[in-house]
Formats: C-alpha cells, structure tokens, sequence
C-alpha cells in the first residue's frame, strides 16, 4: 500500500468553505485558484448530497500533469470529502481530504492511497514507479501553497499578514512527519 500525506494548517480558512468549495467548483474558480498549476475540476454528473458526483480532475503537481476521474465516496460537510480514482474501470487510489477546526483556521490533511487488497497486493511495487521521492516533494510542497491560495481566493483582501502565508510560488521540502511515501 503506498500511502502519501500532507499536512498544512490554514489560518482564516474553514473546513465547510473547503468542501464546499472542492463539490461545486467549476473550472472557472479552479483555474483562478491556482492559475496554471489548476486546468479542471468539475461534475460530469451529480449525485445527491455529493456522493456519487462523478468529477474531472486535472492539475500540475510539480511539472507532472495529473488527469483522473474521481467518484466522490464519502462526504463528511466541514470535516472530509473522499475521491475514488478511476480511468476506465476504478482504480485502487483515493484522496481523502480531512478538515479539522484550529484556533483561527483549519488543518488540512491530504492523504492519496494506493494499492490492491489480497493477491493483487502482489502489483503494489508497480507505485513506486510512479511516486517517485520528486513527485512526493512536489505533491507536498503543492499541498502547502495551495491551500493557503484557496483562502485568498474565497476571502479576497482578508488574508492574513504575509508572514503567514504560503506564496503560490513557495516549494518546501517535506518533513516526514507531514509527508510519507511508504507503507503504514
């Protein structure tokens, strides 16, 4: 099982603007969220209250171009919105974005799973030839800009001071505690 997580506390944004956000977005407000690194995000069809949507993804992590379809599976409004990947037939990889409330804020943890369940664990080694040490970096240091980006683009001119913020250009190393490539 290849797990990758990121962790990123974001003052002046909450947990129910982010799933909100991330159920009813447009391509429009996906690109100007984070233009250039956002191509898409939108419904292909909706389902009632979100699970079910079935959802085009396409973004830049790094210099990699990230296509996928994604089956909402689980909403939790203000605290967790899961995906399902699929291409044709789904696939075994999530994202699962938990929200919790920080004094002024929230805290984002991204988490992408993947991997096969009995024999087809055995198919587990063919990951790491697509996560790659760079594209784990790159996925952290994307997580850590742009969630702070959402925030300015939800609450134009009330972010907070700079000192707080992630510019959308910022790329950290990951820490091992927020970022991990390897199995639990």
């Amino acid at each position: 099982m290849l797990v990758i997580e990121s962790r990123v506390d974001v003052e002046g944004l909450t947990g129910p603007e982010v799933t909100e956000f991330m159920l009813a977005c447009t391509d429009e407000q996906y690109q100007r969220w984070w233009p250039g690194a956002h191509l898409q995000l939108h419904a292909l069809g909706r389902a009632a209250g979100g699970v079910g949507d079935v959802v085009v993804m396409d973004e830049f992590i790094g210099r990699r171009r990230l296509r996928l379809l994604g089956i909402v599976e689980a909403v939790e409004p203000g605290r967790e919105v899961v995906w399902r990947f699929r291409k044709i037939v789904p696939l075994p990889a999530r994202l699962r974005l938990e929200l919790l409330p920080v004094p002024g804020g929230v805290s984002v943890r991204h988490t992408i799973t993947a991997g096969w369940s009995g024999i087809g664990r055995a198919l587990d080694p063919l990951l790491r030839l697509y996560s790659t040490p760079r594209f784990t970096a790159d996925l952290d240091a994307h997580v850590h800009t742009e969630f702070p980006l959402l925030r300015d683009h939800l609450r134009p001119g009330s972010a907070p001071s700079t000192e707080h913020r992630a510019p959308s250009t910022e790329h950290r190393a990951p820490s091992n505690e927020h970022c991990t490539g390897g199995t639990p």
